[in-house]
Parts: structure tokens; C-alpha cells; sequence
């Protein structure tokens, strides 16, 4: 079958260990079946992955991908739930092209409890856009953040997949957002999606319930002061760096909640995909892909020009 896989460890040229060709068939364990791919997207893990960042050596070849959205043994269209239990794992957990080949092949082994049914609603492409970025950004905002009790929302560099999907999702909740980015070209795109757009750094018209800060060093003391007594600031990365300095008297004169947050549950994922069709939302994706071009599309990934995400048409 066709496939897409990491052949190696290049740590400054990713695309380098980048290989597309045949891979052998899946072959399903106890409890696993095997899903048809029509369509995936990529995540800056998959990156990551190329550069041998969670990928050592010896689990090379490696077939790429986290998300996808397919066709069961049974006929139903599902979407694929992106972790899977590890017991070898520190966390417990491990996703989709770490210990088991990925979702970027024409054929994939999950776990039966792994399917999500695809609501007739959504496009298989819609629907592969969404079980790593947009679920992220979901269990950021409605289970870490506490959406519910929460009016007002900013989210630092909007632009990159879960950025943009925390946009997005916030509006579709009805709170009032700020989003920011560098990039004058993004902050109008961030404008139409029915967010208010600003420079980093810029003084907010108000301070936020919640933020959602996945830069780290550049925004984090913005972030901090943006933050409305006992908001939470929800950290779910540090591409700017990791080493953020805390004003620990904000902290605790405004009782702040700083919180963790990484991927969501299965259950999060469905009330995703329920929230996508009632309020008719649909993923930002920045381009699409035939997987003849699945190369282009790491390139465009890696290129740091994306407003959304990357996505891989299996049926053209």
C-alpha cells in the first residue's frame, strides 16, 4: 500500500528522512481493525517526527500521520481517534506514528474503541483536519479552560492549527475573542473568522477569562497580564520557547490558573464533531493535497506560512 514514512533521523532537514512509497498491509491485532484512509492532515508532530524528536531509530520506518478519517470493515465512515493506551510510555499513552505506523497510508490498524462515527455532516477532509489540532484546542477551551463560565478568550499566535482552530472554536461558542498574531496578512484572516485581531503585545479592550498560549517566552507576560482575576491560561506548547519567567505576585494577587493541557479524549472528540455540525463549523484549512503531492504538502507544512492546516485528499 502507499504510504508515507520517515526513513530516518534529520534533525535540520526534515523533509530529508521524508520517503513516500509501499509499506506492508496492516495487520490488525486483538481488538484492532483496519480503516480505509480517504483523507488526513498533517501536525507540526509529524515534523518533529522526521526530525527523530519521540521517533528513536530503532522504529524506523516509520509510516507518518496522526489524523484521519476513513471507512471501517463494516461500511461505517468514522473518524480515527489519534491516542492510543502504551503501558511502555511514561505518559501512558503514545499517538499514532510514535510506537504504531500512522495515519498517512491508504490503510491504518486501530483500535475498534479508536472510531468515532463521522457525522454525514462533515467531509471526510473536514473531518481529518480535527482529532489532534481542533481536539487540542477543544479540550483547551471547553475542559481546561472552563469555557462554560468564561465570556472573553484570547489566543496568542493565531495562525498555526490550534491557534486558529481555538479561534474558531471560541467564536462558535459565543464568547468574545481577541487573537494574535505578527502577520498582518493573518490578522485579517483572523478578523473574517469573527475574532478582534491584534499585534502581540497590544493592550486588550478588556482583560480574558481564559487564554490560549501556545507560544511561551514572546506572549507569556502579555498572556499574564490579560488575564481577568482567577482567569486561566492554558498552555499546550512553547514554539517561542519554553523557558517563560512568571511574575508569581500576578499570580497569586489575581488568582490565576496556569494549566497544562495536551491532545483531549475520545469524548471530547465527539462533542467536537457534534459542536462542528450544530453550529456549521467548518476546519480552516489552508491547502489541500492529492497523496501523489504529500510531499508538497510537508513542504507548504514546513514553509511556517500556514493558517490552518495542511490536508491529504486520498481519493484524488
Amino acid at each position: 500500500m502507499r504510504a508515507a514514512y520517515a526513513i530516518a533521523s534529520a534533525p535540520t532537514d526534515p523533509r530529508s528522512a521524508l520517503q513516500v512509497g509501499e509499506q506492508p498491509e496492516p495487520v490488525p491485532a486483538e481488538g484492532w481493525v483496519t480503516v480505509d484512509v480517504r483523507a488526513a492532515s498533517l501536525n507540526q508532530h509529524d515534523l518533529w517526527s522526521l526530525r527523530g524528536v519521540g521517533l528513536p531509530a530503532d522504529r524506523l520506518p516509520m509510516i507518518l500521520g496522526c489524523d484521519a478519517a476513513g471507512v471501517d470493515p463494516d461500511g461505517n465512515e468514522v473518524v480515527v481517534y489519534p491516542v492510543v493506551e502504551d503501558k511502555a510510555d511514561p505518559r501512558g499513552y503514545s499517538m499514532f506514528s510514535e510506537r504504531y505506523p500512522g495515519t498517512l497510508a491508504e490503510r491504518i490498524a486501530v483500535p475498534r474503541e479508536n472510531l468515532v462515527p463521522k457525522p454525514a455532516g462533515l467531509s471526510f477532509l473536514d473531518a481529518a483536519c480535527l482529532p489532534t489540532a481542533w481536539l487540542t484546542a477543544y479540550h483547551m477551551l471547553a475542559t481546561r479552560g472552563r469555557a462554560d463560565e468564561a465570556s472573553s478568550v484570547l489566543v496568542q499566535g493565531a495562525g498555526g492549527g490550534v491557534a486558529t482552530a481555538a479561534v474558531a472554536l471560541a467564536v462558535a461558542m459565543g464568547k468574545r475573542v481577541y487573537a494574535t498574531s505578527r502577520d498582518p496578512g493573518k490578522r485579517e484572516k483572523i478578523a473574517a473568522l469573527g475574532a478582534t485581531a491584534a499585534e502581540p503585545g497590544a493592550r486588550l479592550p478588556e482583560r480574558v477569562d481564559i487564554v490560549i498560549e501556545s507560544v511561551g517566552v514572546p506572549t507569556f507576560e502579555h498572556s499574564m497580564k490579560c488575564s481577568a482575576p482567577g482567569a486561566r491560561i492554558v498552555v499546550c506548547g512553547a514554539t517561542g520557547g519554553h523557558l517563560a519567567t512568571v511574575d508569581l505576585r500576578r499570580v497569586f494577587a489575581m488568582q490565576l490558573d496556569i494549566l497544562g493541557s495536551s491532545m483531549g479524549t475520545r469524548s471530547d472528540l465527539a462533542a467536537l464533531l457534534d459542536l462542528m455540525v450544530a453550529q456549521e463549523v467548518r476546519p480552516v484549512i489552508d491547502s489541500t493535497y492529492g497523496f501523489s503531492a504529500v510531499a508538497d504538502a510537508f513542504a507548504r507544512l514546513e514553509s511556517g506560512d500556514v493558517f490552518g492546516k495542511v490536508a491529504v485528499d486520498f481519493l484524488h
